[in-house]
């Protein structure tokens, strides 16, 4: 087996992910699917750790436009992202992976308090770790809190997984001649404002040199391969 490229990985995952064709929901049959994908890495060696968001169960900005309490609607989405990592962990735990769910505000019934040295080591324990509640502060989002916890765990990459085999100049789906990156800096993404992750993600990500890889997680072949050290998808980095 040739030698891994990213031996630990800080994968985010959309709400959407796990919503089935109408983004909407938890779909068992989405959560398996992932988690054979996080399976088929980890069985690799790779340490594996996840964000999760939630827009499969709530979208903030409906509230904030009938007036709602910013704080209020982003603690909620918090609450979506637990319901979401519990989601992960059970398909994860039904093929045989031992998962341990983090959480960044205290609920001690359904899981751990996040503590960075414990999740570091349920990782060299070849434990997913999945980080549920975003920060556990409000104005963040779940990118944010995939680069904070990147730096946090020292992971060598942030997988972004989307449902396109990279960044375009424009959207593909809307656009056939929309151009793919390879690569890109972190300040060409910022400069441009592709849809990579949000402004507050890069920038945390360029300060601390952490690479991210935007790829296709539906892709049968695409994780296997950029771990293998294959060009897939678009790397962003220095």
């Amino acid at each position: 087996m040739p030698e891994l490229k990213y031996k630990r990985i800080l994968l985010k995952l959309s709400g959407e992910a796990l919503g089935g064709e109408n983004g909407f929901g938890i779909n068992v049959s989405e959560a398996e699917a992932i988690a054979l994908r996080v399976k088929e890495v980890h069985e690799m060696g790779v340490e594996v750790a996840i964000v999760i968001g939630a827009g499969n169960l709530w979208r903030g900005k409906q509230g904030l436009d009938r007036g709602m309490d910013r704080a209020t609607a982003d603690y909620m989405g918090m609450l979506g992202t637990m319901m979401n990592s519990l989601a992960l962990m059970d398909a994860l735990e039904r093929m045989g992976v031992y998962t341990r769910v983090m959480s960044a505000i205290e609920m001690r019934a359904i899981a751990e308090p996040y503590i960075r040295r414990r999740a570091i080591r349920h990782l060299e324990k070849k434990r997913v770790v999945i980080f549920g509640a975003g920060t556990g502060n409000p104005f963040f989002s779940t990118d944010t809190a995939a680069a904070l916890r990147a730096t946090e765990i020292d992971a060598d990459v942030v997988i972004k997984a989307t449902k396109v085999d990279g960044v375009y100049d424009s959207d593909p789906k809307k656009n056939p001649n929309a151009v793919k990156y390879e690569d890109l800096a972190y300040i060409d993404v910022l400069n441009a404002r592709l849809q990579v992750m949000d402004s507050t993600a890069i920038t945390h990500c360029m300060e601390n040199r952490i690479p991210i890889l935007v790829l296709n997680l539906w892709d049968k072949a695409a994780l296997l391969r950029a771990l293998n050290g294959e060009k897939v998808g678009t790397l962003v980095h220095p």
